[in-house]
């Protein structure tokens, strides 16, 4: 069986591994680079923390199990980041948040409460102010990920062990049909590549695959802005959600921040600079909440657009209508790229329908 994979981010890139390893011939086509869309301008928070409804929530638990079993397939997961993740939030949300804690513990995901104090004996270089009088919610089982040498790793162990190709610089800009069958891609140059079937793990591109309106999946993206500090002194060893900001360490003693309501002020594709008011602001905030960082200024910022169906859930599975074109799109691609692999190749390869995809299907948009 010969795959087209669109897209080498790490959906594509978990999709592309386990195709291969189940014995199907795969070309990964992928625009830019590896890892150079979306993926490598996330927040990469690996989680299932406030995801309901139920059966999403659980996708995402089945993704976390599937990175931690990773290690042991590839004798080591460098690119996972383990520690948990802290919050706690302004006391108008914590009515809400102990609510999120209840569900989630009833759907027995790891969630506890500890004390200001438990908090620092963790994370001893956050200002004990910060945190005041608030109730800290820890979740032991949450990490972060860095997806561009995840994906990296994915789609060198797909070529090396199970010979599959991946060509960067490779734009898809339609499908190619015979009657209602997909049995290859145009690309940009005019070239064409043909499959027995094309899975389009293009993220928020997805659309940009097919020149037939059709087959576009209805898409509702955000946009989410990130800035990033030199290397700081700081221990900050794990996820930190606080009323003040979001961040997490980025490695080489950097560390990526994000606060939500700069997103909704954001445009699609504005100037970036590290001079940006909101970047002067969230590192004003990271030293709030870390005064050990110093003065210092953001080293660089990112915008990035987070491909999100629009009921706000995956989309994975068979396009309907036609045959031979399979989607796979959905926001919280770093959470669930190890398991929709898997489950992608499942039913591509090995014709196994699989129970957890049941209420993900792109064809409930095409009623």
């Amino acid at each position: 069986m010969k795959v087209i994979v669109i897209g080498a981010g790490v959906v594509g890139a978990a999709v592309a591994y386990r195709l291969a390893e189940a014995g199907a011939a795969v070309t990964v086509l992928e625009a830019t680079r590896i890892g150079g869309g979306t993926s490598g301008i996330s927040f990469a928070w690996t989680n299932a923390h406030r995801k309901p409804p139920k059966p999403y929530h659980d996708l995402n638990v089945a993704g976390m199990t599937a990175h931690a079993a990773l290690a042991d397939e590839f004798g080591g997961a460098p690119w996972r980041h383990g520690g948990g993740s802290l919050e706690w939030v302004a006391e108008s949300e914590r009515e809400a948040q102990a609510d999120n804690v209840a569900r989630l513990r009833a759907w027995g995901y790891a969630a506890e409460w500890m004390t200001a104090r438990e908090a620092l004996d963790l994370e001893p270089d956050i200002d004990r102010a910060a945190i005041g009088d608030a109730p800290v919610a820890y979740f032991p089982d949450e990490g972060w990920l860095d997806p561009v040498p995840y994906a990296h790793a994915m789609l060198a162990a797909a070529q090396r062990r199970h010979d599959a190709a991946v060509v960067c610089g490779a734009r898809v800009v339609d499908l190619v049909m015979v009657g209602d069958r997909v049995t290859g891609v145009r690309l940009a140059d005019g070239a064409r590549h043909e499959a027995d079937i094309v899975v389009n793990c293009a993220g928020r591109w997805t659309n940009e695959a097919t020149r037939d309106a059709g087959l576009h999946l209805p898409l509702a993206p955000t946009v989410g802005f990130l800035a990033f500090t030199p290397p700081v002194a700081t221990g900050i060893g794990r996820v930190v959600h606080s009323p003040i900001i979001n961040l997490r360490p980025d490695g080489g003693g950097r560390l990526m921040l994000h606060w939500s309501p700069f997103d909704a002020a954001m445009q699609l594709d504005p100037p970036l600079a590290p001079s940006l008011p909101q970047a002067r602001d969230l590192v004003r905030r990271a030293r709030r909440l870390l005064p050990s960082i110093g003065e210092v200024e953001a080293e660089a910022v990112r915008i990035a657009v987070r491909p999100i169906p629009a009921d706000q859930v995956s989309a994975v599975g068979p396009m309907p209508r036609i045959s031979g074109y399979y989607i796979v799109v959905t926001h919280s691609g770093v959470t669930l790229s190890p398991f929709l692999g898997a489950a992608v190749a499942d039913e591509i390869v090995r014709g196994r329908q699989r129970p957890e995809l049941a209420s993900f299907r792109p064809a409930r948009f095409f009623n």
